[in-house]
């Protein structure tokens, strides 16, 4: 019996189990579930929907460390205006019960304090503090709201005052409603944020305007200080005003700088007549003469009607991506995470097109608009790849502004922030990452200049006296073929050693490496495409022989002793066993070095606790895969919580038994639900939510720099992509899988464009020029995709079988 044939009937064995299990898949989590993926519970929809933002909720991911934020922003927008909690170093947590204020800055998803800054707060009555943390307010989520663009909230300590927000790209509207009291106060904090402030003003401009500028640094291990102007307009004349340094308050005060805790406040009576106070802040990265432009080309807009301009910027965008044929529940989970995705990056730019480059200059943006903040490491894994689709003249518009970051700062950068490197993460994401934009066509009449660019990253190391990290180790990693683990090494500069986590940065180098030497072949650069090619097989050089695991070695050679249960020395936030399959550019190759197939496929089996997971999903989803969010050192087994194990459950495509890849994909999705916790770990700006959309959408890059997209049984009928005509000519492309009934849920065959297909995968091209990816789905797994020649290709001319040719 061939092995195929084998697979086939051991599946068919198991699959009465899964059958079974499927149809309350992940049940503890959600609730009751119709068998359909992902785990989406609840009353089914019936036909395409309408109003996709109508199923968003902000609030998901607030919990157990998603970090993300509830409050206004448009897409890619400047501003993001949220509410802080007490007890919070990164905006808002659910499960705490006071704000202490509405800050216009915030990454969703992020790890560590940043943004944060110039929270607004109301007020009634004598201010006693200006200590953000004591005059936060108790609030109950039973008066407060949030839907795309728009948030609301009643301030329980105040009277009951309610706070409504609302945002532009480049600016924050706030609408307080106040009781009646002649003591109604917005105060304006510049001297606290999420992250620190190392000095601040405040001017009192008029009688209705403050302006205030806020310097700062931070970000897990600190960053070069950077500057962030605002000016804040009131809709009416404030019966008086004031500023503090520190607990010093002084009424009628017009300026406060320095360090320590400054701020304004501006205060109402609301007695007599309207209660309501509305207030437009728009922020500048340039200076104070950019932030008032920003202001003024908002101005005469009202608080609805930017509220609602805001709701119809949502829909257009979530449009773009129309699902049907599946629960209101999962629908509320797929365009939540969609949402998320398309949060960041965000506009760097003002209104007049100038911005603050990385050699904090000013310069004006020509010909694409400039972004900033960068989570490179985690969005060159899924959130990069679904721009491409949705949003390629956004994307491309991002690619070339990290080329503008070379340019003007001298290197390209790992962890971006405002207008400064963080060199946060190990590694080198900038080269998939810009690596993709070549692949999927975004980067015409500027290849060239970004693969020099590229280049000049892969083969260099930034100057001791550059604020980049860049490729630390590449000295090293070039002449021996791998980073030698060295946690001693003194580290240079801020941010994450490579020589610390060398082990997982040499895993990243290659990986960066083969996505460069795909882009170095077709430009006509052949010997550095064969350089680059050899090197993204570095990968071989910590495979241990003896453990047939990954490992760290030494710079003698010698592999770094192994302490702990898993082994973790060396790999950054994970373990060897999770780094395992973190080969996108050689998957047969690394295959092959494991023994085969057969070999690597029962590694896999262990990873998930497949066995169980044929006996009951929920087991491994809930309790035997790593569940907290930086439980990164505790486990062997497979973490769907952070990103160097996204990509894993496809890795299933290129050993024969692509029905695996859905049934982990099917119990991954399980981890995203409609509720607060309902992210797995720290969104990461759009990661973690880049990879549910795309699992679910049933198309997963599963070759990071690549045009390489593997296949899945989708969670939905039909999902209806509107494509940019200058990138993708059809300007639609659908995803047809409809079932007979509950239990299809494996693929039986594909057609692309109309013609068969037995690859588990498809190109970019597939997308352009087909119009259509149809599945054919079935009660039990198939023999569709279950040759070698059906595996996804490797990456950049790696060889194949990832041995020395």
């Amino acid at each position: 019996m061939s092995r195929p044939e084998a697979q086939v009937l051991r599946a068919r064995r198991i699959q009465t189990l899964l059958g079974l299990a499927a149809a309350t898949l992940c049940a503890g989590l959600v609730g009751a579930s119709p068998p359909d993926a992902p785990c989406g519970g609840g009353r089914m929809h019936a036909g395409p929907v309408t109003d996709p933002a109508a199923y968003v909720d902000p609030f998901t991911g607030t919990r157990d460390e998603g970090n993300t934020f509830p409050g206004a922003a448009v897409p890619f927008g400047k501003v993001q205006l949220s509410p802080d909690t007490t007890g919070s170093n990164t905006g808002y947590d659910w499960d705490e019960d006071r704000i202490r204020g509405f800050s216009a800055v915030h990454l969703s998803g992020v790890g560590c304090g940043i943004g944060g800054d110039l929270p607004a707060m109301p007020t009634t009555g004598d201010i006693k503090s200006t200590d953000n943390n004591e005059y936060a307010s108790r609030f109950r989520h039973e008066t407060e709201s949030a839907s795309p663009g728009a948030y609301k909230v009643a301030l329980d300590d105040y009277g009951g005052t309610t706070a409504e927000l609302t945002a532009g790209t480049h600016t924050g509207h706030q609408r307080y409603t106040f009781p009646r009291t002649g003591k109604a106060n917005v105060l304006l904090n510049s001297g606290q944020a999420l992250h620190k402030v190392t000095g601040s003003s405040v001017r009192v401009l008029d009688d209705r305007t403050i302006a205030t500028e806020v310097t700062g640094s931070g970000f897990c291990q600190g960053t070069e200080p950077y500057t962030v102007w605002a000016v804040t307009r009131f809709d009416r004349p404030f019966d008086s005003h004031g500023t503090w340094d520190g607990e010093q308050i002084t009424e009628g005060g017009d300026s406060s700088a320095g360090g320590g805790r400054r701020g304004a406040y501006a205060r109402f009576d609301t007695r007599d007549g309207d209660r309501d106070v509305e207030a437009v802040t728009a922020l500048s990265y340039v200076d104070a003469e950019g932030a008032a432009r920003n202001l003024d080309a908002a101005d005469g807009r009202s608080f609805d009607e930017t509220r609602d301009a805001a709701r119809r910027a949502w829909q257009e965008r979530l449009r773009r991506v129309e699902v049907s044929g599946g629960s209101e529940d999962r629908l509320r989970v797929f365009y939540s995470s969609l949402y998320r995705a398309l949060l960041h990056p965000n506009t760097g730019e003002d209104v007049d097109r100038r911005y603050r480059g990385w050699d904090q200059r000013v310069h004006r943006a020509k010909g694409h608009t400039y972004y900033q903040n960068w989570s490179l490491w985690d969005t060159y894994r899924t959130q990069a790849q679904l721009l491409s689709l949705v949003a390629p003249r956004e994307s491309r518009d991002m690619a070339l502004s990290l080329l503008d970051v070379d340019e003007q700062g001298g290197w390209l950068p790992r962890w971006g922030y405002a207008t400064r490197e963080t060199n946060i993460m190990a590694g080198d994401p900038v080269t998939p990452f810009l690596a993709n934009a070549y692949q999927q066509g975004l980067l015409k009449g500027n290849e060239e200049r970004a693969y020099r660019a590229l280049k000049k990253n892969a083969d260099g190391v930034p100057p001791a006296d550059s604020p980049y990290l860049g490729r630390m180790a590449n000295k090293e990693y070039i002449e021996d073929g791998y980073i030698p683990y060295d946690p001693e090494r003194k580290r240079p500069k801020p941010g994450s050693p490579d020589f610390t986590h060398s082990g997982s940065a040499t895993l990243e180098y290659a990986v960066a490496d083969a996505a460069l030497a795909g882009m170095a072949r077709d430009l006509g650069h052949t010997a550095d495409a064969g350089r680059y090619a050899e090197r993204s097989r570095n990968y071989r050089n910590i495979l241990d022989p003896g453990t047939g695991s990954f490992r760290a070695r030494q710079a003698d050679g010698t592999f770094a002793p192994v302490t702990g249960r898993a082994g973790n020395e060396g790999f950054h936030e994970g373990t060897p066993s999770q780094y395992m399959w973190m080969v996108p550019q050689d998957v047969p190759g690394l295959v092959s070095r494991l023994g085969g197939r057969g070999a690597a496929e029962r590694r896999l089996d262990d990873f998930f606790d497949y066995d169980r997971l044929a006996e009951d999903p929920r087991t491994p989803a809930s309790a035997e895969w790593v569940d907290g969010p930086y439980d990164y050192y505790t486990s062997d087994n497979y973490n769907p919580q952070n990103e160097h194990d996204l990509i894993a459950p496809y890795t299933y495509l290129s050993t024969g038994s692509p029905w695996k890849t859905t049934d982990v994909v099917d119990a991954a999705l399980c981890r995203f639900t409609d509720a607060p916790d309902g992210v797995t770990g720290n969104d990461d700006l759009g990661t973690m939510s880049s990879w549910m959309v795309l699992s679910a959408m049933g198309v997963f890059p599963v070759a990071p720099g690549a045009d390489t997209w593997g296949l899945s049984a989708p969670a939905f009928d039909r999902v209806e992509l509107t494509l940019d005509r200058e990138w993708y000519p059809r300007g639609r492309f659908t995803i047809r899988a409809p079932r007979g009934d509950d239990t299809d849920r494996y693929i039986r065959s594909v057609s692309a464009g109309g013609s068969q297909i037995s690859r588990t995968w498809i190109s970019t091209d597939d997308i352009r020029r087909g119009g259509s990816l149809d599945f054919r789905l079935g009660s039990e797994p198939s023999r569709w995709g279950t040759g070698a020649q059906d595996a996804p290709p490797p990456l950049g001319g790696t060889g194949g079988d990832g041995r020395d040719r």
